[in-house]
């Protein structure tokens, strides 16, 4: 079992790779829909870019590889082939029972760079949707990680103090934001390892 540190009043969740185990297929859609381009999207890199909103990505792809990717046609290349994997989305158990312990004892909240429409359908699948009432998401902010709205609108609608609060994040992106936002940090690849189909 994580342990939250003693002094945590909240817990803020990051999504993707942290409560849903969606990394392999969100890492195999962007390979299909980057490829065709030249781009040798490996591991690494997707690890790299973990946490953007879809669009971000793709323009963060062509100013490193000098590409000239149309954001709109390759993110619903991108969408299109996410949406054929998404059921079989499992949870992240490690983080789930954290989730489980703590629901009516603690403040809890969602903060994801995933769509609204995405982040809905992925805590349907592994069953978390009665977990949380705040769930933030690409769509409710304007700046995304590695910038701290995102946490920091969470620890706002939670009535928290960000220095009380307990990030659990897969992404180095996420993780920045959060020590950015003066929250505590669990990283979540101490205690599950993802592993990628190449």
């Amino acid at each position: 079992m994580i342990k939250i540190p003693q002094q945590a009043k909240a817990l803020i969740f990051d999504l993707d790779g942290t409560i849903a185990n969606t990394m392999p297929n969100h890492f195999m859609s962007w390979r299909k829909a980057v490829s065709p381009y030249g781009i040798n999207f490996d591991a690494a890199l997707f690890m790299q870019l973990t946490g953007m909103p879809r669009t971000a990505t793709i323009e963060k792809l062509n100013e490193m590889f000098g590409t000239k990717m149309n954001a709109v046609a390759v993110g619903k290349v991108k969408e299109a082939h996410f949406k054929t994997l998404v059921n079989l989305t499992e949870e992240i158990e490690v983080v789930t029972d954290v989730i489980r312990k703590y629901h009516t004892i603690l403040p809890m909240s969602i903060g994801t760079g995933s769509t609204k429409k995405g982040a809905k359908k992925t805590l349907e699948i592994i069953k978390m949707q009665n977990y949380f009432e705040i769930v933030i998401t690409a769509d409710d902010i304007l700046k995304h990680k590695p910038h701290p709205e995102t946490f920091l609108k969470c620890a706002e609608l939670m009535g928290v103090n960000p220095k009380d609060c307990v990030v659990f994040e897969d992404g180095i992106l996420g993780m920045n934001a959060a020590e950015e936002a003066g929250m505590m940090v669990i990283d979540v690849n101490d205690y599950f390892k993802i592993g990628f189909a190449v």
